[in-house]
């Protein structure tokens, strides 16, 4: 693959299940609520925790467990802004924790490979689409997190920084790594 090829493949590939995902619902009218908030968020939030832990079922229980910890601290909270904000790095830290909870345990017990991805997602997306998505699920978790919050979540630097707890510099240096490691396992 020529050089650069890596990040186009992971921008249309993460672009292209975004499309899928389709626009979230409206808002309504007035302050948002805690229900309104998983009603227009839930599944988009899910889909980011699929990405990060690649098992649908703890996904759900991690975005679950985000919006238990949103309704704890709802009254903590300035603005919807960052209830959406606060829920996209719980999804992420949580995903961090099954990720270690999974790494640790498989030192006591051998794992069993389990591809969750369903054959409809899969038969939706082209043979390029598959490669990356296989070849994302391989890099490490921080690769991974920043490549699916950048070109899946659609968020900046800044933004990514953020919801991961890194500087700027460490995102653009792990996007770097990630795209790299991904071109080689690409082109293997």
């Amino acid at each position: 693959m020529p050089d650069g090829s890596a990040e186009r493949s992971v921008e249309r590939t993460l672009g292209h299940l975004r499309t899928m995902d389709g626009v979230a619902p409206a808002q309504p009218a007035g302050p948002l609520t805690l229900e309104d908030l998983y009603k227009i968020h839930r599944m988009r939030l899910v889909r980011l925790a699929i990405l990060l832990v690649d098992e649908p079922a703890t996904a759900e229980d991690v975005v679950q467990e985000a919006f238990t910890g949103l309704y704890r601290n709802w009254g903590k909270l300035r603005d919807a802004a960052s209830a959406v904000a606060y829920l996209r790095t719980a999804v992420v830290n949580g995903s961090r924790s099954v990720l270690r909870r999974r790494k640790t345990a498989r030192e006591y017990v051998p794992p069993h490979v389990v591809n969750a991805r369903s054959a409809e997602s899969l038969a939706m997306l082209s043979s390029e689409h598959q490669s990356v998505v296989n070849a994302l699920s391989k890099l490490p978790p921080r690769q991974r997190e920043v490549l699916v919050l950048r070109y899946y979540g659609g968020l900046s630097e800044a933004e990514i920084s953020e919801v991961a707890g890194i500087s700027k510099g460490t995102v653009k240096s792990t996007a770097s790594r990630a795209l790299e490691a991904l071109q080689k396992a690409m082109s293997a």
